[in-house]
């Protein structure tokens, strides 16, 4: 029948045969809100006409019909991550691709857990988090808005004198049970990882450069900027908006006082303070200098 109408049609007959020829369909449109709204968007099709067409991808290559609905939490992950059966992932957060959460971790409304990041056991992350080019050890704590992974600051000045930006390719690793603050940010390594050694606690608006390593059971304080390749020891306190220039060390057991600066090797564990950073005497000798000076 579709047949006989089409060669009429074909051969001038009147306008009334052409409403009666089956329409051709069209692709149906992809709402991604409307597919992650009913809970999954592995069943939506993204074209009706071209199977070619089946498949909606990023930039990346990342193929978006492959996110599903995490039962226990309602929020989004890939199907290539992989997810312990405890791990809760809040709505709005999103697992990236072949990423790893383990048992009882919390993620949190907001939070991008990038491609092939893994989170061990117990860890805790709170809202608009990002994480990319990392791993984070088990029963860590991280704190709103906090970025850890992304590139450091590095350049360099080409022959026609244009600033070129460095490859950063390399990870940051951050140890058990390390406390990050909110807003804090961790860049990732360039020539070696950036490390957070176990048990450190990371305060507020802290900016840590590319390839700093940090010991275990160190005290980083609101405001402070470690500068890249910076190394410090265990157990190392640094007093708020206190800052480390670049490709430092620092042994294990200093403190720094408050808003000092650190320009040069500390080999030596003790209290500093200052800037440049220097030795401070402990409060006894101070009293006995001070009655020194008295006698003159």
């Amino acid at each position: 029948m579709a047949v006989h109408l089409r060669k009429l049609a074909a051969l001038g007959a009147s306008s009334s045969v052409a409403h009666l020829l089956p329409k051709p369909k069209r692709p149906e449109k992809l709402n991604l809100l409307a597919a992650f709204a009913v809970g999954s968007v592995r069943g939506v099709s993204t074209c009706s006409a071209d199977a070619s067409a089946s498949r909606l991808e990023g930039g990346n290559g990342t193929n978006y019909q492959e996110f599903l609905r995490c039962p226990n939490g309602g929020g989004t992950f890939h199907e290539s991550a992989c997810i312990d059966p405890t791990a809760l992932i809040e709505v709005g957060a999103v697992v990236h691709p072949k990423a790893v959460l383990g048992a009882h971790v919390h993620v949190g409304s907001g939070t991008v857990i990038g491609p092939a990041v893994t989170v061990g056991p117990s860890t805790k992350i709170g809202y608009n988090v990002s994480l990319g080019n990392c791993t984070v050890g088990g029963s860590c704590i991280i704190h709103n808005g906090a970025c850890i992974g992304q590139d450091g600051f590095g350049f360099l000045v080409d022959e026609s004198g244009n600033m070129l930006k460095k490859p950063q390719m390399l990870n940051a690793r951050i140890g058990d049970n390390v406390e990050i603050g909110a807003n804090t940010c961790i860049d990732r390594g360039s020539w070696r990882d950036t490390v957070i050694g176990d048990w450190s606690k990371i305060d507020n608006l802290v900016q840590i450069g590319h390839n700093a390593v940090i010991g275990k059971s160190c005290i980083l304080c609101g405001q402070v900027g470690i500068a890249g390749s910076v190394t410090f020891g265990d157990y190392v306190t640094l007093g708020g908006r206190a800052a480390v220039r670049d490709h430092v060390s620092i042994t294990s057991k200093v403190r720094l006082a408050a808003n000092s600066c650190v320009t040069k090797d500390i080999k030596e564990p003790g209290d500093y303070g200052g800037f440049p950073a220097v030795r401070t005497l402990s409060a006894d000798n101070t009293f006995a200098v001070f009655n020194l000076l008295r006698l003159y």
